[in-house]
């Protein structure tokens, strides 16, 4: 990443990937507006043909609002061929050689209760939240400026054990341990940093609502800033200040943007 005043949050001039991000009122969509917002060129991704739509919506908001160039890309980061695929159409969409934020929000997975859960299942579940975010880093990094920014997006169901959803926490925990573990190895050799956000409760459509009903009436009681669930927003402006310079010093680490509900 380029040079930038320390007193600043300006991104103008950086290109970012951040994956899962389509859906409208979704943690990715937040995200790419808040860089966006800042200058930054974002390309957004989707997996699913329904969702085409709704991504060539947030592109259209993103390019009026903000003036900023954005593609739209779809591709299935699960695998290694569509996480390369992606970073070629990205940089082909831009016209840029170069990125400078990674932002690996791609996640999911089946609700089966762990111990009704087939193979198949744990296997969906670890691609979409492990799988992905490291595909994405190996086809990312080497067209990577020095001083860039990886950010997983986590989970603070990786700490919590909650019953419903034990197999996208132990994902979650997984991803974790990759950003620390890989900490070293993309700061030594490549002048990165890599850090996890960890959302709490945010209305999405990412969690059936059956299951997001239960999650929430538990956790909200926890928070500790507001009485409240979390928003789009209280997350993509924290990815925002990791995003920046102002986090130059800042890698490996396991950020709850949660209100409080986990205190690491």
């Amino acid at each position: 990443m380029a040079a930038s005043s320390p007193d600043s949050l300006s991104l103008a001039g950086k290109v970012a990937i951040i994956t899962g991000s389509g859906k409208e009122n979704g943690i990715g969509a937040g995200i790419a507006s808040a860089l966006a917002r800042q200058g930054a060129a974002v390309v957004l991704n989707y997996v699913s043909e329904a969702t085409a739509p709704r991504a060539a919506a947030v592109a259209e908001r993103l390019q009026t609002e903000y003036g900023v160039k954005v593609a739209v890309v779809r591709a299935d980061v699960s695998t290694q061929d569509g996480a390369k695929s992606l970073v070629e159409q990205a940089l082909k969409g831009l016209g840029v050689d170069k990125l400078d934020i990674l932002v690996n929000n791609a996640g999911g997975g089946p609700p089966a209760g762990a111990l009704q859960a087939s193979s198949e299942d744990v296997t969906a579940a670890f691609a979409a939240n492990v799988f992905s975010a490291l595909f994405m880093v190996q086809a990312a990094v080497p067209v990577m400026r020095r001083g860039g920014r990886v950010i997983n997006i986590g989970s603070i169901a990786s700490k919590m054990g909650i019953g419903p959803i034990a197999l996208y926490g132990a994902a979650k925990a997984a991803n974790d341990a990759l950003t620390y573990s890989l900490a070293m190895e993309l700061g030594r050799s490549h002048g990165l940093t890599i850090n996890t956000v960890a959302p709490g409760p945010v209305p999405t459509d990412g969690i059936p609502p059956p299951v997001a009903e239960i999650i929430h009436a538990n956790l909200v009681p926890l928070t500790r800033a507001e009485v409240r669930l979390g928003t789009v927003e209280d997350i993509a402006d924290v990815v925002l200040f990791l995003a920046s310079e102002k986090s130059r010093w800042l890698t490996g680490q396991f950020i709850s943007a949660s209100g409080g509900i986990t205190g690491n």
